[in-house]
């Protein structure tokens, strides 16, 4: 993968973890055998078309087995290589991925270079981002997925996890908001909009305002990758879907209820000073105790993918061990 982006590893502190544990076996329905599986080149990048349109996907390896695909989703402001290249490069993720194939989805229109789209175009909403995702696996003979989603990406592969639970076995997700906007944020979001430019709204959401007088140069690295390399209009029409969100509605587990929440086991990471540490502690307490891990990071602001991938990747491998895939050598 091309295209590095930015921020060496440095260590981090705090971390609470809630145990995983046992080897699990797919259900017989889930599993397919090696000639079902389709044969990719090292990367396969391609658009495809899915219910709500077509979407960017670029695939990395051949998926193995009946193992899960690692399917990332991206944060607004931002695609697949600028989200995510620095965890993937890491030497401890490509410990990790030569046993995992990895399959980067890209938001209508947020690939580098994106042609914009036509007048009076409707970008899909948050839940139909969410239904795109079926077609991809789809596309590409998947059965089932570790799900890694940064902010607007956490929310869409949270909301794919509670449509298609058989679907998705983990999910790692970076600042996640499960709840709508309010609606003095959204029409806070909307005037600023009018007299922000766009990569001043897109840096107040991934960076809080210490991170951005201190760690100036990951922050001008991300501004003018938006402004050099992303279709202002796209971008502005995936903010605009992400602003209109509407709550996730999951619940705490409590005995004798019937509640939605996620199903899988799933790690929640934020960095101390990152702008959604409040939202992501929210979205903790409303899952089951007994699946969630809460992984806040130390001296970590909002993109920890960027500033410390080694060990978020540390983090990811436990994780991952944790779900019964410890088989495959990762030590």
């Amino acid at each position: 993968m091309a295209g590095c982006f930015l921020g060496p590893p440095s260590p981090f502190v705090s971390a609470s973890r809630s145990g995983f544990s046992g080897q699990r076996e797919l259900p017989p329905e889930a599993q397919c055998s090696h000639d079902q599986i389709r044969s990719f080149p090292p990367t396969a990048e391609q658009d495809i078309e899915t219910l709500h349109g077509s979407i960017h996907v670029t695939l990395c390896g051949t998926p193995k087995g009946n193992r899960p695909v690692i399917l990332t989703y991206h944060d607004i402001g931002m695609n697949h290589k600028t989200c995510y290249n620095p965890l993937f490069n890491s030497e401890d993720m490509q410990e990790i991925t030569q046993h995992f194939a990895v399959c980067h989805v890209d938001a209508p229109g947020q690939q580098d270079s994106a042609a914009s789209f036509p007048t009076g175009y409707m970008y899909p909403s948050m839940d139909q981002l969410a239904e795109m995702l079926p077609g991809v696996l789809h596309q590409f003979g998947l059965k089932s997925i570790i799900g890694m989603g940064t902010g607007a990406g956490a929310y869409i592969l949270t909301r794919f996890a509670l449509n298609n639970p058989e679907m998705v076995e983990g999910l790692v997700l970076i600042n996640v908001n499960p709840c709508a906007e309010g609606w003095m944020d959204w029409a806070a979001s909307k005037i600023s909009g009018w007299t922000q430019a766009l990569p001043d709204m897109v840096m107040s959401h991934l960076f809080g305002k210490e991170e951005m007088q201190n760690n100036v140069e990951v922050v001008h690295t991300c501004r003018q990758h938006i402004v050099n390399d992303m279709n202002p209009g796209n971008l502005h029409l995936f903010i605009n879907v992400y602003n209109s969100r509407r709550d996730l509605e999951i619940e705490r587990p409590m005995p004798g209820t019937h509640t939605v929440t996620l199903q899988c086991p799933a790690l929640l990471v934020v960095g101390d000073s990152s702008p959604a540490v409040d939202a992501v502690v929210e979205c903790n307490s409303k899952l089951d105790p007994t699946k969630t891990t809460l992984l806040k990071m130390a001296d970590c602001g909002g993109l920890p993918q960027i500033s410390q991938p080694a060990k978020l990747a540390e983090a990811f491998k436990y994780f991952v061990q944790g779900m019964g895939y410890s088989e495959y050598g990762l030590s």
